[in-house]
């Protein structure tokens, strides 16, 4: 008897298919693959985007302000295309920064942090009148002396490392000692030092974490987050009219998570700034900034088999693409007990799933594992390994140069 999984991932569902053929933006995965010229590659669904967005709109208060955090997936088309979707961007580098300013979106809405920015980055932060969100007091005086120079006024946002966490994070980006932002209780200091330079105070980020599929827990922290703007304003200088409130919405990679509730949350963080925010801050405008969520279950890591061999009885799929390009999918970017990500055989959508298999790159590791034991249909030499959930995180988190194989292109359909 043959054995098959016991449930498909929700997001191998997203994707339409016809005779057997997996679609990606209307096309056929096969086509896709002719039309690269070469595997393995990316590809970004730019429907499942707007789907995405247009779902957030629906759900979060109107009175926020959707931020896309461009280093989930920096692809220039892709931030293109989302500028017209988003009210803002966040970046995190210098490159990033240039990636927002070549779109149409205006400077006042792009925000840019990071613990380590350069002088170099900070100049051109300041020279593009971005908001600044400063890490550290260190960082406040080199903005001041870049602000002489330059004989500019920047706006800064104070990033704030709060001292409560994100509890079920994939990533907790505060609560604890952080490299992350300026700790809660020293920011009245950070505020004396901002009231004597030449510098726009104009609020607050606050990020405790990222991916997190738990709606109580990301209510709990906005609320949090509120009450912890709320207290430091009082020792500001000028009115807080910028409130960062990160993100922290996680999306599915196993069969075993449950999709977050957004409804409930934005629901709930509608009451919040209604009855504590606005009284207190009138003039805050409340962003929200999502990376993972936005692009993540839009997008394909696309691979070809181009072995198939069987060791000791356990089979072993190989393909031309690998950790190198999909380093989360192998395990190996964050993942304490490894589990797959969701992966299908994107040409044999419509076979059963007769055999326990296990999927491998081309490069000298036993690391390069991406699917460990997982059913599928019956594959052969040729067919197109398919990735789901690599809209994020995928080609630019992972180490591309490792074993010096060409770089995969990405495509936006």
């Amino acid at each position: 008897m043959n054995e098959t999984r016991p449930e498909m991932h929700p997001t191998i569902s997203t994707f339409a298919r016809h005779d057997g053929c997996l679609h990606v933006g209307g096309v056929p995965l096969t086509r896709l693959a002719d039309r690269v010229g070469q595997t393995p590659f990316f590809v970004y669904d730019r429907s499942l985007l707007n789907r995405r967005i247009q779902a957030l709109r629906t759900h979060l208060p109107d009175e926020v302000a959707l931020h896309y955090a461009i280093k989930a997936n920096p692809m220039p088309a892709v931030v293109q295309h989302l500028a017209g979707l988003v009210d803002g961007f966040d970046v995190a580098s210098g490159l990033e920064l240039k990636t927002a300013l070549d779109t149409p979106m205006p400077a006042e809405h792009i925000g840019f942090a990071g613990p380590g920015k350069s002088v170099e980055e900070l100049a051109q932060a300041v020279a593009a009148d971005v908001v600044i969100e400063v890490e550290s007091l260190g960082e406040i005086g080199r903005i001041a002396e870049l602000a002489r120079r330059q004989r500019l006024r920047p706006r800064i946002a104070i990033r704030v490392n709060p001292d409560f966490e994100l509890k079920g994070a994939g990533m907790r980006m505060g609560g604890g000692p952080r490299q992350f932002g300026i700790d809660a209780e020293q920011v009245p200091q950070a505020m004396i030092v901002v009231a004597h330079s030449d510098l726009e105070f104009i609020g607050f980020h606050i990020f405790a974490g990222s991916q997190n599929l738990r709606s109580d827990i990301l209510q709990q922290v906005q609320e949090q987050t509120i009450d912890l703007a709320i207290a430091l304003s009082q020792h500001a200088s000028a009115p807080v009219r910028y409130l960062n409130i990160g993100g922290g919405f996680g999306i599915p990679y196993f069969t075993s998570d449950t999709p977050l509730d957004v409804h409930s949350v934005g629901k709930n963080l509608g009451r919040l700034i209604r009855e504590r925010l606005r009284p207190a801050l009138p003039e805050a405008r409340v962003i929200m900034e999502l990376g993972r969520y936005v692009v993540g279950e839009a997008g394909l890591y696309v691979t070809r088999i181009i072995d198939r061999k069987v060791s000791r009885g356990q089979i072993f799929l190989v393909t031309d693409g690998g950790l190198h390009h999909q380093l989360a999918a192998s395990g190996n970017f964050g993942q304490l007990i490894r589990r797959n990500y969701p992966v299908a055989i994107g040409n044999r959508m419509d076979q059963p799933e007769k055999e326990k298999v296990s999927i491998v790159g081309c490069l000298c590791t036993p690391l390069d594992l991406l699917a460990d034991r997982e059913y599928l249909p019956t594959a052969e030499v040729g067919d197109l390994i398919v990735v789901f959930q690599s809209g994020a995180y995928g080609l630019t988190a992972s180490p591309v140069n490792f074993l010096s194989h060409p770089l995969p292109p990405e495509i936006l359909v």
